[in-house]
């Protein structure tokens, strides 16, 4: 990962969002919603306070999260897009 995100940043690759319905209709890209579902693929070393300690960050590399809708900031690395939020921006970690 040429990207390395700081403080209490992660970064995030979306899920793929769903090209098919739940009844069986085939999705344009126009329908489509935003996925709110992806994997954190790089986090930074945690939020500094205001005493100068390092506090580190509650999600890891390889977590499954949930964010809301818009959240992030959209960036394309290597033809990959990919989000980079704070953590306090993910609202849960699926399991």
């Amino acid at each position: 990962m040429p990207l390395t995100p700081l403080h209490d940043r992660v970064i995030v690759r979306a899920a793929q969002p769903e090209e098919v319905s739940k009844g069986g209709i085939i999705l344009p890209d126009t329908a489509k919603e935003k996925p709110q579902q992806g994997e954190i693929i790089a986090v930074g070393p945690g939020k500094v306070t205001e005493d100068g300690k390092t506090v580190a960050l509650q999600v890891k590399v390889g977590d499954k999260v949930l964010y809301g809708k818009y959240s992030g900031t959209e960036v394309s690395i290597d033809g990959e897009d990919l989000l980079i939020m704070r953590e306090s921006d993910v609202f849960a970690v699926v399991k």
